[in-house]
């Protein structure tokens, strides 16, 4: 609906399908522009490329690494014709980086940094490797600029040498427009927090955020299901439950059993308790609506009623026939999904 309201001007949906996988251009910048937290999470990135979760980094590995992504800036930015992408850096270290170490007066031991076995193992992510298409996007999209972007990683956050990867990209778009955008309000929403927490990469960027992105004028907020991930996660418990004012918790009595626990993490008073049990256990009948507990900052919280118009529902459901009504009739319409959405609204409230 953005996209089509902004002529494609604003909104970009990243999701991995077999046909279309998921593709990006770290490397690249519409104004060649690396600060320091470009080239930090550039180097992270290549070091999770290489080495496993298992691996100690060494700090010659880490200072070798950084001093190639620097060189490397240097050299796309002094010569414009140079295509930044992993490929071209890829042959800058395979070529370049590696004669140059040959070369030195003081030798690099292979035993402190190898960049052979570095080169073998980030060999999949380059030209006609099984991942060539990962890093090398050709659409060269510079996320800065865009206001809303969704990366839908569901279907890969099994895969255990895509996703890692994949969440440090995403943090490290955030981050670039964090620290960029300047007097302009910035959100990070993770849905399903659970599946990004897995990742070790991702609970230490989540972790970093929550104690940082409200001085850049930003917001950090997760959101999950499953209220034993929450209870379970040290992240959670030390970072983001610590540092967030605002919780909102739906419907909790299949917890009910397990409420104390959730009641003692969440620091809620016995009156906040009682107010969220009783969450939708007196509603309207005849009205279409749920209830919703908001508690801010520990001083003030109720329950509340959340009750949309029709084209709101019909925007945001997840009702499998009801998407399927939408877009069916979206199709005929040219593809204008909010047009069908009108109708169809329309037509609900006329049987009413």
């Amino acid at each position: 609906m953005i996209r089509r309201k902004t002529n494609g001007a604003d909104g970009v949906y990243f999701t991995y399908t077999e046909e279309k996988p998921i593709s990006f251009n770290p490397f690249y910048t519409d104004d060649y522009v690396f600060d320091v937290e470009k080239k930090d999470s550039i180097k992270t990135l290549l070091l999770t490329l290489w080495k496993s979760e298992d691996d100690k980094v060494t700090k010659t590995e880490s200072g070798e690494l950084g001093s190639a992504v620097n060189a490397y800036i240097e050299r796309i930015r002094a010569d414009r014709s140079i295509v930044p992408s992993f490929n071209t850096f890829y042959e800058y270290m395979r070529d370049d980086y590696r004669r140059e170490l040959a070369e030195r007066e003081i030798k690099v031991e292979k035993s402190d940094f190898n960049i052979d076995n570095m080169l073998t193992t980030m060999r999949q992510y380059y030209r006609g490797g099984r991942y060539d298409f990962l890093l090398n996007s050709t659409e060269n999209i510079d996320l800065l600029g865009k206001r809303f972007i969704v990366f839908e990683i569901d279907s890969i956050k099994e895969n255990r040498e895509l996703f890692p990867v994949v969440t440090i990209i995403i943090m490290e778009a955030f981050i670039n427009k964090m620290r960029r955008l300047k007097g302009v309000r910035k959100q990070l929403i993770v849905e399903e927090a659970w599946k990004a927490l897995s990742s070790a990469n991702m609970a230490e960027y989540l972790r970093y955020m929550y104690k940082t992105v409200r001085k850049y004028y930003g917001e950090a907020i997760v959101v999950t299901q499953e209220v034993d991930d929450i209870i379970s996660s040290p992240v959670v418990k030390e970072s983001i439950i610590n540092n967030s004012d605002c919780k909102i918790l739906l419907d909790q009595r299949k917890y009910m059993n397990k409420f104390d626990a959730i009641q003692s993490l969440l620091g809620l008073t016995e009156k906040e308790k009682s107010q969220i049990l009783s969450i939708n256990m007196a509603n309207n009948p005849s009205r279409l609506y749920k209830e919703v507990w908001i508690g801010l900052g520990g001083t003030q919280s109720a329950v509340y009623a959340t009750e949309v118009s029709a084209e709101e529902y019909l925007a945001y459901t997840t009702e499998e026939t009801e998407k399927v009504e939408v877009y069916r009739l979206a199709e005929q319409l040219g593809g204008d999904i909010e047009a069908a959405i009108r109708q169809l609204a329309e037509r609900r409230r006329n049987k009413e």
